[in-house]
């Protein structure tokens, strides 16, 4: 295993990180209950259905969550998994209810994605239990005994997860804070890819935009796991504590940088084509990505940071051009690009400072103190809430709501396979086969559940990664079957499969679904011994259910470009909220440099002032990045859709490009503008202005502003938020549907004088 992971990073970065943890974690506490009943009491039914309420239990417990939220979430889920389970059980001795139950249940639950990811774990979980409750008809005597089992084995798999969060939190934050660690390195690697003149610049943007998004959902998972129990000084874990939030909060201080460096890459290039500032720019971002990726596989194993790659060759190479630069007249010929080349070389600089120390913090054993950000509880506000209200899906119960035509898919899909599966029993009794394909028809709907997603975009896709892993999972364990005749090994094999595809669900779809299909043919296997039918059935179950589940898509379908329309009104919003914010921090930091003979009192008083705005400025941003991403997630499922369902493309296009530069326009230019004596009447005039065309007001910035001495970096920034405000109110305007054209009443011919 060393071997492995030494030789192929990608490896490394999965097993030490909370995927494979997590995966192993909820494979324990689903495989724990069967084993202990079934090898020490032989309840082999009991162990089972056990781990079935378990299973339930462990969709909930997701890494990456806030711990309060996954405790009421688990509560729910055994509640719900043991009502879904014994209502399940009662129907399953009639079939008139079976038909009446499923489509019930399959619609209720579905509804619960009203309330976002959470819910949709939870609908996934209750749906889960109902499936496999419909394996096998029960008498109502046994539905008492299925239920009390399922309840225990969820009661067994929450207090588990309790025991083993207490006992190995400080694992998780390491592993939570890693993984946004390599993310940051990723989207580093996406960045310095922009200052090489022989790649696309529009590929180049596709690539960035898609990796700020995964980024920016990391990040939020380590907040939501390192602030969630912050450190008060009084603990012996306090250490540990400290070193993963100072390593944090570089990090997120990095971010701000590398974001404030965005420029215009299109006029940079036709400015300097063979300029080798570019080129040390370049292995300068390169250096910083490995640096911090070898600090997140650090920080993962526990280790401390030792190697390191050196920028100080590039960042003195950056240096010398610039002086040359100077030297030949061209800071008086271009001021402006050259303040931006200035200003690069400033924030390269700044964020190889900062990955130093995070290397650093690696290595100090006696953190106490925190780094450009107080430690308070206002850092709780960082954390990701989630509201529950039974108005949402009340209000939801509209033919116009997504989530409601879901549901009604997902119902519809279930009354489909439910016929199928009679419609293949009853041909089987037909035709006299001893094998009962009918009574796994279940698999079916449990294929549906698993791939009938809210978008088309996503459904299409898990289609093909459900059927391609299932196939080959089969292939895999019927050569199992002939190879081998311990059930011991067989037994070795299962759990390794279960905890790779809980491992995996997150990394990779395909690749789970082949672990998974594998983990339960060998369940099958190990209690019904020396039959091999069950892996054709498996797969022509499949088969049945991703074509239904490609079928029910057009059903009620809900397009992306229905949404966009919103999302991108939300960005926009995002964005003029980070820059009001952005404002009001900046102009408090000038009254805070400006009244140095203020009394100590109202001094101290506007600190704490300018310290709040510039926690709200803080969150701000993080909005406008989490906005941003649903803005460009969703424009990039529309875009996996039919072509004939894809509207807006050009408009749509140019508004995910503008709102990232409008985001890292801000971001540079509220810095500036903090540090500035006073802000000049132009200044001033645009920032107006771009207030205004966020808030889809008329405007008309200055033809020209100030750029004397500091201005002078403060110009090319403020300059492309006018024109990313411009272009965002230009494009948001023809998404707009086009005015309905007045009607004209029948026109009388007028009587002539004859008449």
């Amino acid at each position: 295993m060393a071997f492995l992971t030494s030789r192929f990073p990608q490896l490394q970065r999965f097993f030490y990180s909370h995927y494979f943890f997590g995966g192993l974690r909820q494979a324990v506490g689903v495989l724990l209950p069967a084993i202990v009943l079934i090898s020490l009491f032989q309840l082999y039914s009991a162990g089972m259905v056990a781990s079935i309420g378990a299973a339930c239990v462990a969709v909930i417990d997701q890494p990456g969550g806030p711990r309060r939220n996954s405790i009421n979430l688990m509560l729910v889920a055994i509640l719900l998994g043991t009502l879904t389970a014994t209502a399940t059980g009662l129907a399953t001795a009639h079939a008139a209810l079976v038909w009446i139950t499923v489509p019930v249940l399959c619609f209720v639950f579905s509804m619960l994605t009203v309330y976002g990811k959470q819910g949709g774990l939870m609908a996934f979980a209750c749906l889960l239990v109902m499936t496999l409750t419909l394996r096998t008809p029960m008498a109502p005597h046994a539905v008492l005994v299925y239920a009390v089992s399922s309840f225990l084995g969820g009661l067994f798999y929450f207090l588990y997860s309790c025991l083993a969060h207490r006992l190995l939190w400080h694992r998780e934050e390491q592993q939570a804070l890693s993984v946004a660690l390599f993310a940051t390195a990723d989207y580093l690697a996406a960045r310095a890819r922009f200052y090489d003149v022989n790649t696309d610049l529009e590929a180049c943007y596709r690539d960035l935009i898609r990796t700020q998004a995964d980024m920016t959902e990391q990040h939020q998972a380590a907040r939501n796991t390192v602030l969630r129990e912050q450190p008060t000084g009084r603990k012996r874990s306090d250490t540990r504590r400290y070193t993963a939030l100072n390593i944090f909060i570089d990090m997120v201080s990095m971010l701000d940088s590398l974001v404030a460096t965005h420029t215009d890459y299109a006029t940079l290039r036709r400015n300097l084509p063979d300029s080798d500032v570019l080129i040390f720019a370049r292995d300068t971002l390169f250096k910083l990505s490995d640096n911090i990726n070898k600090i997140a596989l650090n920080v993962s194993r526990n280790q401390k940071t030792l190697e390191r790659n050196s920028a100080k060759a590039e960042l003195r190479a950056i240096e010398f051009e610039l002086d040359q630069y100077r030297k030949n007249g061209f800071a008086q010929a271009e001021p402006e690009v050259y303040a931006l080349l200035v200003q690069i070389l400033r924030r390269l600089r700044n964020c190889t400072n900062i990955v130093e120390r995070m290397a650093e913090h690696t290595r100090k054993a006696d953190a106490s103190e925190l780094v450009d950000l107080r430690l308070e509880k206002a850092l709780n506000r960082f954390l990701s809430r989630s509201e529950i209200r039974l108005g949402m899906i009340t209000s939801n119960l509209r033919l116009d709501s997504p989530h409601f035509r879901y549901a009604a898919r997902v119902a519809i899909a279930s009354l489909l396979a439910l016929a199928t599966s009679a419609a293949l029993s009853y041909f089987v009794a037909r035709e006299g086969d001893g094998h009962a394909t009918s009574s796994h028809g279940y698999w079916i709907i449990l294929t549906i559940i698993i791939i009938l997603k809210p978008g088309y975009a996503l459904t299409r896709q898990r289609n093909g990664w459900r059927l391609m892993g299932t196939l080959i999972g089969c292939v895999l364990t019927l050569l199992l079957f002939n190879l081998n005749h311990n059930p011991d090994i067989d037994f070795a094999v299962l759990v390794a499969a279960c905890v790779l595809g809980y491992s995996l669900i997150q990394v990779n779809y395909m690749t789970a679904a082949v672990f998974n299909t594998i983990y339960i043919l060998l369940v099958f296997h190990l209690i019904t011994p020396g039959s091999s039918f069950v892996i054709g059935e498996r797969l022509v179950d499949t088969v049945i259910g991703c074509i239904l589940a490609l079928l029910c898509s057009y059903i009620l379908p809900w397009w992306e470009y229905g949404f966009m329309e919103s999302l991108a009104k939300a960005a926009r919003n995002a964005s003029q909220r980070f820059l009001a914010s952005g404002l009001h921090y900046a102009a408090l930091s000038r009254r805070l440099e400006q009244a140095r003979d203020m009394p100590a009192a109202e001094r101290e008083k506007l600190t704490a002032e300018q310290h709040e705005a510039e926690l709200a400025w803080r969150l701000a941003r993080k909005s406008s990045y989490i906005s941003f991403g649903n803005y460009a997630s969703a424009f990039y499922r529309m875009m996996a859709e039919p072509v004939s369902r894809q509207k807006h493309v050009p408009e749509l296009n140019h508004l995910l490009i503008q709102f990232h530069v409008l985001s890292s326009q801000i971001s540079a230019a509220i810095p500036l503008l903090a540090t500035l004596p006073e802000v000049p009447p132009g200044v001033r005039q645009s920032l107006d202005a771009i207030d205004a065309l966020l808030r889809d007001q008329d405007a008309t910035p200055p033809a020209s502003i100030e750029t004397e001495g500091d201005l002078a970096t403060l110009a090319y920034p403020l300059r492309q938020m006018v024109k990313a405000a411009q272009l965002i109110r230009q494009e948001m305007r023809g998404l707009e549907p086009p005015l309905p054209m007045p009607r004209l009443g029948r026109i009388k011919p007028e009587k002539s004088a004859a008449q």
